[in-house]
């Protein structure tokens, strides 16, 4: 299936999730969320959120960030943008319609790339991890929470039998951290400086990935 025929099945995709999104992932995703939010602001107000999907996040950050959202989605971000005016999140500067593999700003324009349990869907995930590091400051960092899969052991068994349930919901137990972790090496540039389980149970995960300053 080509690229473009990929990308029209999941704007399909999210627009029929949009509706009901914040019902079934707000609670669960909060604390891995609230994490990566964390992570990204402390390295600098400027942070991009890369599938940004309707906003679930953009009350996490503190008044003193600048915050630029995009999404594949437009049914996604008209969800967000009436966050951004019902709640009054002056921080948000601007939510946009960008493919997270070809971001439309210029080099080195983010203190932090943050992307939240979207990265194991991208049909090229490589290219946009490019893009984040291309739009990422020297000493920034690209801070990811997702689920991976386990690489072995009776947990890595379960996932197997549970994978078209995960992948159903978006979280596929096939990609594993290694892929990010050997991505990270032969950019030569990126290094990964923390990887660590989160609330529910280790199912996610937070990684901080740091440019070369």
């Amino acid at each position: 299936m080509s690229d473009g025929a990929t990308t029209v099945l999941m704007r399909k995709a999210y627009a029929r999730w949009a509706p009901i999104y914040d019902l079934v992932y707000d609670k669960l995703t909060e604390p891995a969320a609230r994490a990566a939010v964390n992570a990204a602001v402390a390295c600098g107000p400027k942070v991009l959120e890369a599938g940004v999907g309707t906003g679930l996040s953009l009350g996490y950050y503190p008044r003193h960030a600048e915050v630029y959202g995009v999404d594949l989605s437009e049914d996604m971000l008209r969800r967000a943008q009436d966050k951004v005016e019902k709640k009054g999140l002056s921080h948000v500067k601007s939510l946009q319609v960008m493919d997270v593999t070809h971001l439309g700003f210029p080099d080195e324009s983010f203190d932090a790339v943050t992307a939240q349990f979207i990265i194991t869907l991208v049909p090229e995930p490589e290219t946009a991890l490019d893009e984040f590091m291309r739009v990422l400051k020297p000493g920034g960092e690209i801070v990811l929470a997702n689920h991976w899969g386990q690489p072995s052991g009776p947990i890595a068994a379960l996932e197997e039998l549970a994978s078209p349930v995960a992948k159903a919901i978006g979280w596929s137990s096939a990609f594993k951290a290694a892929r990010v972790e050997d991505w990270a090496r032969r950019t030569g540039r990126m290094e990964v400086v923390e990887l660590r389980t989160l609330f529910p149970v280790g199912f996610f995960k937070l990684m901080r990935i740091r440019k070369q300053a």
